[in-house]
């Protein structure tokens, strides 16, 4: 028994080891994005709203320029465990933007103000004027961005992952993409138009650096402050969080059903061992008779 509990001791500590001293590198030489801190990380994780409500500010002021977010509605900004607007800022907000509708009596179609059950409009009417707009560049959808961008761990990352549950590879990604604009090192080529970035892929990225420092006026609280710091960092971080949000907005919801699944499990197996246990007792008696 010694020698099992020294092999675990050991077997944990090498997997605390590796957990605390990971690879600057990923794989294809990029550089791998640093680990954040997310409220709604682990198995008991959840989303806090102010945070989410900072996040769908510098969404809407920045990125929504030129970046839909098709798959989410007005409505879904008041739900439970998301942002959590009332309904009446939900109605106000849906009623600054304009919808294209119909047809009407005549055929035609028509714009009219938002309702909460609307989703967000794009902001081009196709991709070839998102192209246009945008020098040839694409810029994609943002409803499921942050469950779709990830990047590769390796071994024995993904298999340390599966006991950690780390699940936030696309949040990382997104918060270090938003602030790793640099200058390109020497000796490197960047295109014209193009732009250094040390988490993108190739590090040749086409889309601007979109946040500074001061560029988004966060709320204030009951001091007259701002609730987290007006930084690139901050705003990367909000608006990651609220895409996390956007992409799984009922991950709270699943964590708790995950939860009680695993506790009615062990409920269950733990009835079914002492179901057997009496059964068998019994055959056992019948047996020695």
């Amino acid at each position: 028994m010694t020698m099992i509990n020294s092999l675990r001791l050991g077997a944990a500590a090498l997997a605390a080891a590796l957990v605390l001293s990971a690879p600057v590198k990923a794989a294809e030489g990029t550089v791998q994005p640093p680990r954040q801190s997310w409220t709604f990380a682990g198995p008991f994780g959840s989303f806090d709203s102010t945070q989410l409500q900072r996040g769908f500010k510098v969404y809407r002021e920045v990125c929504s320029a030129c970046h839909s977010i098709q798959l989410l509605a007005f409505r879904n900004l008041a739900e439970k465990g998301g942002p959590e607007f009332s309904e009446a800022q939900v109605k106000a907000l849906a009623a600054e933007y304009k919808v294209k509708d119909g047809p009407n009596d005549s055929g035609d179609m028509f714009e009219r103000p938002g309702r909460p059950a609307d989703r967000f409009p794009p902001p081009f009417a196709n991709k070839q004027a998102a192209q246009a707009a945008n020098g040839g560049a694409y810029p994609p959808d943002f409803s499921v961005i942050a469950k779709a961008r990830t990047y590769e761990r390796g071994f024995p990352w993904f298999v340390i992952d599966i006991f950690t549950q780390f699940q936030e590879q696309g949040v990382d990604y997104i918060t270090a993409l938003l602030t790793g604009y640099e200058q390109p090192p020497a000796g490197f080529q960047v295109p014209e138009g193009k732009y250094y970035n040390e988490y993108f892929p190739g590090h040749v990225i086409s889309m601007p650096q979109p946040i500074s420092d001061g560029q988004v006026e966060y709320p204030k609280d009951a001091d007259g402050r701002p609730q987290a710091p007006e930084t690139a960092v901050q705003y990367a971080k909000d608006v990651s969080a609220f895409l996390m949000w956007a992409a799984e907005p009922h991950l709270e919801a699943r964590k708790e059903l995950g939860f009680k699944t695993l506790v009615f499990l062990l409920l269950f197996a733990g009835l079914l061992y002492f179901t057997k246990k009496r059964i068998w007792s019994r055959v056992e008696g019948h047996a020695h008779a």
